[in-house]
């Protein structure tokens, strides 16, 4: 095309301001992207020495502002909350289940700082729904739901109860869903700009909105949120060892259909090793807390 408006002296048209404009905006968010190497897991810790070996949260999640992800997040949690209590599955405040989920949640979050230091600030809430999905959340923000149907169907015990809790609660602290919504903005601001660029009329950049409910984690998003789940729980007291005992009901669940908490994990046999590989690096933080609360 180049070559043929040469040989014609024709001048090509400019490009559209905003073809300009998504162009140079979509080469600038993929060269930062690009250009800041990914922490490797295995060779760094956390904030401090002791614990799970964690590297740096994507550099990725810093291309889409948190404080948008959150509002959508709050206002899908609102809607879903709303409808739950409509239909009467919503747990009131005084149920024991709620009661229990709370105060689980409560010893969790002290030591949620460590993974992210804006946790502090985030408006926290923490719902039962009455529903057999085996399933459970934390959307960015801190809005965590847990259904009745992961506590009933696999008899969680308390322990068992925490290292979900502290799974789902690892997700939201490493802003998993910030990245894959920042790594999706990319892909889609790339189609944009080329759509300019060719003539058809290509709308503006679809929002990040619908979804989040629905969100499908990587499998190293799912392990890295193991690692820093079993150190909450374990410092909150709940002992780590308890996430071999809930994946091997969960993997006795998964012989009909997978759960879906199960869905996108990487396999039951596969989490126990995990977790029986990484127990020396919090279980001193569980003994630590467990004599200070016999103290």
């Amino acid at each position: 095309m180049i070559r043929a408006a040469a040989a014609s002296n024709a001048i090509p048209r400019p490009q559209p301001r905003r073809a300009r404009h998504a162009t140079r905006l979509a080469a600038a968010l993929m060269a930062s992207a690009l250009a800041t190497p990914a922490a490797t897991p295995s060779l760094a810790r956390g904030p401090d020495a002791d614990g799970v070996k964690v590297g740096n949260p994507s550099i990725f999640r810093k291309l889409y502002p948190a404080a948008r992800l959150e509002y959508t997040a709050a206002q899908q949690y609102e809607s879903l909350t709303q409808q739950a209590e409509a239909k009467h599955a919503l747990l009131p405040a005084g149920h024991p289940q709620t009661e229990r989920v709370r105060k689980i949640g409560r010893e969790l979050l002290p030591f949620a700082n460590k993974f992210n230091e804006r946790a502090k600030d985030w408006d926290w809430k923490m719902n039962v729904i009455n529903s057999k999905t085996i399933n459970a959340f934390c959307m960015p923000g801190g809005k965590i739901a847990v259904f009745t149907g992961i506590i009933n169907e696999l008899n969680l015990t308390d322990d068992e109860l925490a290292m979900i809790m502290g799974h789902e609660i690892a997700h939201a602290l490493r802003e998993h869903a910030r990245e894959r919504a920042a790594k999706g903005m990319l892909t889609n601001l790339g189609v944009l700009a080329v759509g300019i660029l060719v003539g058809n009329g290509a709308g503006e950049l679809a929002r990040v909105s619908g979804g989040l409910l629905n969100l499908k984690f990587s499998r190293g998003d799912e392990t890295e949120a193991d690692l820093v789940g079993m150190e909450l729980a374990a410092r909150a007291g709940y002992d780590p060892r308890a996430g071999i005992t809930l994946w091997e009901k969960m993997s006795a669940k998964a012989k009909g259909a997978p759960p879906q908490w199960m869905s996108t994990h990487p396999s039951g046999t596969t989490r126990i090793d995990t977790i029986k590989k990484h127990l020396d690096e919090v279980m001193p933080l569980y003994e630590t807390a467990k004599a200070g609360k016999r103290g």
